[in-house]
């Protein structure tokens, strides 16, 4: 059995002991690592301090759910690629934040592809973190935080998370530092990492404060033997910068303030594809969470986000290029939540609570080129509400025995009018239009059973959810070399049923996980193609999704050993303009995918870990006509404690230095993700 507790009125352990300290404390019967503890033998008990948010309950035990420790996220790995090492997450492009374009970094689970906005519902402390306007993830706003830990609860409708879980959660969960660490590394083509963390008690309550900066020369993203004279390295520069406050509001009482922003400049290795992301998030929270009594939590938060992107058209050969279109996307989001807890004997059995998110934002374009100067301009926006309520009961608890849970959720959405101007610069208007607002009611919801006996668990959970467009779905056309996808007005919102049963069994230091699935995503938006270099976003039937997910952990002396793999069968069911696409795979999405890693675990001065991850092909359009090849690679890294305060790494990123396609142009070109990629660093902690 499986138990998250979120332990949010603890301290985190000092940020020293996080950096130096693998096993504080072991026996035969419990194991604590740094931040998280974990009991090898059930009942299995997960603590991430410093989360800002009520303790989550039993109910989220009834699927298949995953924790990634703080320990995993150490030696400089990035946060979207130490989520590929759970097999079935999937993010739109092979690529991480340094390289993707990033308005392609959405991320999803259990085949439930079709486009880059995420299904999977992303958050931090409980607030929602998909972009406002396109529903993507900018990954570079999270290296600067200081995280003890993600929790990945796969399969759809958890109500309680709010709308957009079709394929799952993702939480990530914040720590206060309590002291000071500091680490900074060198890298391939002149790459440079730098990060500081520092914390303390203020007055009745706590500070913490994080950064981080890192840039590098990049890569040149197109294979060899296909590059021509525009062909460039691509770099790019990353920071970000975040405050956090925790003070005592009386008895089992606190607020929690959260203040952060990032900046984030790519380039996509050609003149005129040059990105920059730029963001501030604020969140204010009251908590109230007494042990054996009526338990509440009040939350208000505020997303910036500012977005300019450039887009080239290159010529064949690769000898020349001129700019395609350059776009500006400003977007906001705000939201708010209450969740009541009310104490029935000792316990918190019953969770109820509404929330709302509303999102605006709008694209700015300029286009149409002759030469570098543009003829055209383009504005078109509009905005999107979503107002909720939920209930959702579990009976029982994480020991042995039965433990059911039973949830629902109801939403009242708005999407405000909408708008597309279009003039020649300087000259005449071409189009003037305004889209209807619209509204409708969704529901969705979660029954789910799970059986305990000893180590050995049987669970089975039945889910609707539902996920509404985007802005950017709705709005926005965008353009990739000679391929044109135009945005849809009219698109409807996307409708999940689906189920899982699975088994979990866990004894001396041996865990085993195996689930089977299956997914229906009515209404499913992909980019359809239409004409050649011609797409446009389409409702499709359905994307049916079955398969099975399997994961194994052993402790084996000063290490442990973890596998995951993932067996994804989806199809699409389409017709009309989309009968093309009927029985086709969707694309993105690779029907086996897996790793293997091996980490120390123990107390000595030297640690290390190696992980092995497999991808396999997968369709880079909705056609299958490219192909995008399997790939395994090899990340590993090595650190020695020379003192108490200094450590020293070294680690590497696709040390075999494998071609991992991460896109291909309708014209064959194809792109790679990151290459063989060698750091050094130390790290100081106090």
């Amino acid at each position: 059995m499986i138990r998250f507790l979120i332990g949010v009125a603890a301290l985190a352990l000092p940020a020293t002991a996080m950096a130096q300290d693998v096993v504080t404390d072991q026996t035969e019967d419990d194991v604590t690592y740094c931040c998280i503890q974990w009991a090898p033998v059930p009942p299995q008990v997960i603590i991430v301090n410093g989360s800002g948010a009520l303790s989550p309950s039993d109910s989220d035990i009834v699927q298949a759910a995953s924790l990634i420790s703080n320990l995993d996220l150490g030696l400089g790995a990035r946060i979207e690629n130490r989520l590929r090492d759970e097999a079935g997450i999937v993010q739109f492009r092979r690529s991480d934040g340094r390289t993707a374009h990033p308005t392609s970094q959405g991320v999803t689970l259990r085949g439930l592809g079709g486009n880059a906005s995420s299904r999977a519902l992303v958050t931090l402390d409980g607030v929602p973190q998909a972009d406002p306007f396109g529903g993507w993830v900018a990954w570079s706003a999270y290296d600067a935080i200081n995280l003890g830990g993600i929790i990945v609860t796969r399969g759809g409708g958890s109500g309680v998370d709010g709308p957009g879980a079709l394929a799952g959660t993702i939480g990530l969960y914040s720590t206060m530092t309590d002291g000071a660490e500091a680490s900074a590394a060198y890298g391939s083509r002149d790459s440079l990492d730098f990060s500081a963390s520092a914390g303390g008690n203020l007055g009745n309550g706590q500070v913490a404060i994080d950064g981080r900066y890192s840039r590098g020369d990049g890569f040149v993203p197109i294979v060899k033997g296909q590059r021509g004279a525009v062909d460039r390295a691509a770099p790019y520069e990353q920071g970000g910068l975040g405050i956090r406050l925790r003070f005592d509001a009386g008895d089992d009482s606190r607020i929690e303030a959260s203040l952060r922003g990032f900046s984030d400049r790519r380039d996509r290795g050609t003149d005129y594809t040059t990105s920059k992301f730029d963001g501030i998030d604020a969140s204010l929270r009251f908590v109230h969470d007494p042990w054996g009594a009526t338990q509440w939590l009040a939350l208000v938060y505020l997303q910036l986000r500012d977005f300019d992107s450039g887009f080239a058209s290159v010529a064949a050969g690769r000898n020349s290029v001129a700019p395609a279109l350059f776009q500006s996307v400003p977007a906001t989001g705000i939201g708010a939540r209450v969740e009541v807890r009310p104490a029935i004997g000792d316990a918190n059995p019953l969770r109820v609570g509404v929330d709302w998110r509303r999102t605006t934002g709008r694209t700015e374009e300029d286009y149409f080129f002759s030469g570098t100067t543009p003829g055209r301009h383009r504005i078109a926006g509009g905005s999107s509400d979503t107002v909720g309520a939920f209930a959702e009961w579990s009976s029982g608890d994480a020991g042995d025995g039965l433990l059911w849970t039973l949830g629902g959720r109801i939403d009242r959405w708005w999407l405000g009018t909408g708008y597309r101007l279009e003039r020649n610069i300087g000259g005449s208007l071409i189009t003037d239009l305004d889209f209807p607002a619209r509204t409708g009611w969704e529901g969705s919801g979660r029954a789910g059973v799970r059986w305990t006996s000893g180590g050995f668990a049987l669970r089975a959970a039945a889910y609707r959810g539902w996920r509404l467009p985007t802005l950017n779905e709705l709005y926005r056309p965008f353009r990739v070399g000679a391929d044109t996808t135009t945005a849809n007005e009219l698109l409807k919102p996307e409708r999940l049923w689906g189920g899982e049963v699975g088994a979990d069994w866990s004894r001396d230091g041996t865990k085993l996980s195996v689930t089977f699935f299956a997914n229906r995503l009515e209404n499913a938006i992909a980019n359809v193609t239409l004409a050649p270099n011609f797409s446009q976003r389409q409702n499709l039937g359905a994307i049916d999704s079955k398969g099975i997910e399997f994961a194994a952990d052993q402790q084996l002396g000063p290490v442990a050993l973890r596998a995951t793999w993932a067996f994804t069968d989806a199809k699409v069911d389409a017709a009309g303009a989309a009968a093309s696409l009927d029985g086709r795979r969707p694309a993105q999405i690779a029907k086996n995918s897996g790793s293997v890693s091996l980490r120390s675990t123990a107390s000595g001065p030297f640690g290390g870990f190696a992980t092995l991850r497999y991808i396999g092909k997968q369709n880079e359009d909705d056609l299958g006509l490219q192909v995008l090849d399997d790939a395994l690679t090899l990340d590993a890294g090595l650190s020695w404690r020379v003192t108490d305060a200094v450590s020293i790494e070294a680690r590497g990123e696709n040390l075999t230095n494998t071609l991992v396609p991460a896109a291909i142009s309708s014209a064959g070109i194809v792109e790679r993700a990151t290459p063989r990629t060698l750091w050094i660093g130390a790290r100081l902690g106090f």
